[in-house]
């Protein structure tokens, strides 16, 4: 059955769609959770902590919404200040210096907007991690589980291979965001969503993400269907990944991000070049 853009919107954000808390459960079950950023609080937007996975010691991070209402409210909706973003990037230089390889789960409608966050350094704590994640030199794999929204999901969001959720949806802002700021009416956020480019063939397409995870009916119908073919998947990436040589890994990693966003246009042959 083909969806929308907006009915995969509407499935990613499903309340029965299983958080980063169900995922680590199921891939991480000896998971021990660590805490803290060491310079202001212990954001639980984002859980970070440490388990292995085939065998393989991981540091995994994770945006997580939370479920119910008190959760969501413990959890912030998944929305992290800057000390979120900065306890990630502690755990992450932790396994560089361990030599773990690290997952980074997304799913958040975006960066907490509050003013105590923006004085805190928001965007500075987002901007110095995309600049950090660059150059870790152990392997990084990325899943995007719902949404993955703007600043937000980028400052978790560089690794050597990212995979997608077939009902996620990956985009700068939210499609009532955009609406509100293309027509001034964010009730057009299903127009907005059919412009945006934000499901996953559409990225896959682009080049932005590596590989969709297929759901069959969707995580909040057939959740185990889901979490086997991650597993499937992240199997595979992983044994690839750290048989690599570091600079090699490196450098693809680099290259990939500079070629997003490039665009060749075709000429004619009587074209000037």
């Amino acid at each position: 059955m083909m969806h929308s853009a907006w009915d995969i919107v509407k499935l990613a954000r499903h309340p029965k769609r299983p958080t980063a808390q169900t995922l680590i459960k199921e891939l991480f079950p000896d998971f021990i959770e660590l805490h803290g950023d060491r310079q202001f609080a212990d954001d639980l937007s984002i859980i970070g902590g440490i388990g292995t996975f085939n065998g393989i010691a991981m540091t995994i991070i994770a945006e997580e919404k939370g479920m119910g209402t008190d959760g969501k409210i413990r959890h912030n909706f998944g929305m992290p200040h800057p000390e979120g973003y900065r306890k990630a990037l502690r755990l992450m230089k932790q396994a560089e210096k361990f030599k773990r390889p690290i997952l980074c789960i997304i799913d958040t409608p975006g960066a907490y907007p509050g003013i105590g966050a923006e004085e805190r350094g928001q965007a500075q704590a987002i901007a110095n991690n995309l600049k950090e994640m660059m150059g870790l030199k152990t392997p990084i794999l990325v899943v995007i589980l719902s949404e993955g929204g703007s600043g937000g999901a980028l400052a978790i969001g560089v690794g050597d291979v990212v995979l997608m959720f077939e009902n996620s949806i990956y985009a700068i802002l939210s499609p009532e965001g955009y609406a509100s700021i293309i027509y001034k009416d964010s009730q057009k956020a299903d127009l907005a969503a059919s412009l945006m480019k934000l499901t996953a063939q559409d990225l896959l397409d682009f080049g932005v993400i590596d590989e969709i995870i297929p759901e069959h009916e969707g995580l909040h119908v057939d959740q185990d269907f889901g979490m086997k073919e991650l597993k499937k998947s992240l199997t595979k990436h992983l044994k690839n990944l750290m048989k690599e040589p570091q600079a090699l890994r490196l450098e693809l990693r680099y290259q990939k991000y500079r070629k997003i966003g490039v665009v060749i246009e075709q000429q004619g042959e009587n074209d000037e070049l």
